[in-house]
C-alpha cells in the first residue's frame, strides 16, 4: 500500500502557484483576489475558510472573507454577491456551503458570476467541464484527478466506482473520471448490491459522508482508494472533543489498496489548491480577454 498523499501533493502545486503569481507581480499585471462569503458560525465551515485564507496568503493572494449572522435574509446574501460579481478587483468568489435553511443555495450558486465561480458550481461552468470545454472545474473533483495524474496512477480502460451522487462531487467526478478514459459507474442510496459493485472497482472514489463506509470486504486486491469523505466523529478523548474520519475504513481497506487516500491529509489539501487553480486562471483569463 502507498499513500496518495494529499498535503505533499498540495505543496508542491502551491509553489508552483507562488511562482506564477510572482512573475505577475514583477510584470505589473494584477494580484489574484479570492473572496470566500461565510453566513453563520459553523465550526467546519470557519476552519475551512480560514484555511483557503491561509492558502491565499501562502502563495501570494489577495483574500477577503465576509462573514454574515445566519439570520441574513437570501435577498440581501444576494445582493452581497452581486456587489462581488460587480467588483473588478476580486477575482473569484466562493459561498462556503452549507447555507441556512432559509437561502435557495441553488438561487446563490446561478448568481455568482460565472467567470468568477471558482468552486465550479455554476451551470454554465457544470454544462461546460460535461462537454470537455475549458471551465472552473469543481474543486474537489479537479483535485483528485490531479493527486492521481502525480502518482501517475493509470485510468483509461479501468473500472471506476464513484460512491455518491452529489452535485459537488459524486455527479462531476464521474464525467471527469469518463474523461479519463475509465468505464464509470455510480453508486447511491438505490443501488442495489452495492457492495459487489465496489468489489469490480478498479478505482473507488467514496464521497457519500458516511463514516467507515467502504470496508474491507467492499474492495478488491489492489484496487486503487480515493476517500473524498471527512466527518466530524465525537471523541471525548480528543482534545477538540472530536476527530476526522473518511468514508473509508483506513485500517482495513489499506491492507488490500494498492494506492490509498488518508483523512485527513488527502483529498481535503487538494480541494483547497483547485480553489488557487482556478483563481489563478481567472485572472490569466481576464489578461488574455484584455490582450486582445
Amino acid at each position: 500500500m502507498q499513500l496518495l498523499n494529499g498535503n505533499e501533493v498540495s505543496k508542491h502545486i502551491r509553489t508552483q502557484i507562488k511562482a506564477e503569481v510572482e512573475q505577475l507581480k514583477a510584470a505589473g499585471k494584477k494580484t489574484p483576489h479570492l473572496a470566500a462569503i461565510l453566513v453563520g458560525t459553523d465550526g467546519a465551515s470557519q476552519t475551512y475558510v480560514a484555511a483557503k485564507a491561509k492558502d491565499c496568503e501562502e502563495v501570494g493572494f489577495d483574500s477577503t472573507v465576509l462573514r454574515f449572522d445566519a439570520t441574513i435574509s437570501e435577498a440581501d446574501l444576494l445582493n452581497e454577491v452581486i456587489k462581488i460579481n460587480n467588483n473588478p478587483d476580486i477575482d473569484g468568489l466562493i459561498v462556503q456551503l452549507p447555507l441556512p435553511k432559509h437561502i435557495d443555495t441553488n438561487k446563490v450558486t446561478q448568481t455568482i458570476d460565472w467567470r468568477k465561480d471558482v468552486d465550479g458550481f455554476h451551470p454554465m461552468n457544470v454544462g461546460l467541464m460535461f462537454k470537455g470545454l475549458p471551465c472552473y472545474l469543481p474543486a474537489t473533483p479537479m483535485g483528485v484527478i490531479k493527486l492521481l495524474e502525480h502518482y501517475q496512477i493509470e485510468t483509461t480502460g479501468k473500472h471506476c466506482v464513484v460512491i455518491g451522487r452529489s452535485d459537488i462531487v459524486g455527479k462531476p467526478m464521474s464525467a471527469l473520471m469518463l474523461q479519463k478514459n475509465c468505464t464509470v459507474t455510480v453508486c447511491h442510496s438505490k443501488t442495489q448490491d452495492i457492495e459487489n459493485v465496489i468489489k469490480g472497482a478498479d478505482i473507488v472514489i467514496a464521497a457519500l459522508g458516511i463514516p467507515n463506509f467502504v470496508t474491507a470486504k467492499m474492495v478488491k486486491q489492489g484496487a486503487v482508494v480515493v476517500d473524498v469523505g471527512i466527518t466530524r466523529v465525537e471523541d471525548p478523548t480528543a482534545k477538540s472533543g472530536y476527530r476526522l474520519k473518511g468514508d473509508v475504513k483506513f485500517d482495513e481497506v489499506s491492507e488490500k489498496a494498492s494506492w490509498i487516500t488518508p483523512v485527513p491529509g488527502g483529498v481535503g489539501p487538494m480541494t483547497r489548491v483547485g480553489l488557487l487553480l482556478n483563481t489563478l486562471n481567472a485572472v490569466k483569463n481576464h489578461l488574455r480577454f484584455e490582450s486582445r
